[in-house]
């Protein structure tokens, strides 16, 4: 079997957050959801569920603004069906969600139960507006303050805990290994300090 090539252009080479700016976002988003009452309590619950959606699934804005909240979660199995944007055949793909993320998702339809149905239903554009917001107060430059960051961000974050490239793949709902093979050079300069950690040198 022939391994993928990899794009060689430093151009192609996805940009994505560390840990800490990851962390320090979620917090941002969590806190600006704490902070409201009443009418944009409710209002925010939406953003704040899309974002950790997106936050742990690595799905598209587009696929996530799709879901419906009692058709397309399996809260038992923790699982996410998504409608693959840009995909002809195989439409639907399965997502995972931690049990802390889907423990706040019913949490907070426990508080809106209005919402049911309907939890992930907010305009992209408003989204994107709120994400950058966010982005700035967690000090994040504002080349990363967008919501695709965290597709980058979560595939490398796989990659890094030794998900295999392939499931990476069906887990993004990439059409080709060549595309998710992108993320691989992210890790070029941190080659040898892999191979330490594993015991190989």
């Amino acid at each position: 079997m022939s391994l993928p090539q990899l794009p060689t252009s430093s151009r192609s080479l996805p940009a994505y957050l560390t840990e800490a700016q990851l962390n320090a976002l979620v917090k941002a988003f969590q806190a600006w959801f704490d902070s409201a009452s009443g009418k944009w309590r409710q209002a925010r619950a939406r953003h704040w569920a899309v974002f950790l959606v997106l936050r742990f699934s690595g799905a598209r804005l587009g696929e996530v603004l799709r879901l419906n909240d009692e058709t397309d979660i399996n809260w038992r199995e923790g699982e996410v069906r998504l409608i693959t944007l840009k995909r002809r055949q195989r439409p639907y793909r399965t997502a995972f969600l931690p049990q802390n993320v889907l423990t706040e998702l019913s949490r907070l339809l426990v508080e809106f139960p209005s919402l049911r149905g309907r939890l992930f239903q907010v305009h992209e554009r408003v989204f994107r507006r709120y994400f950058a917001a966010r982005g700035q107060e967690a000090g994040l430059p504002q080349k990363l303050a967008h919501p695709h960051i965290l597709r980058h961000s979560r595939a490398v974050e796989m990659l890094r805990a030794g998900v295999p490239l392939s499931l990476i793949q069906q887990l993004l709902g990439h059409a080709s290994l060549l595309t998710t093979s992108v993320y691989l050079q992210i890790f070029q300069g941190e080659a040898k300090e892999i191979l330490k950690e594993k015991g190989l040198l």
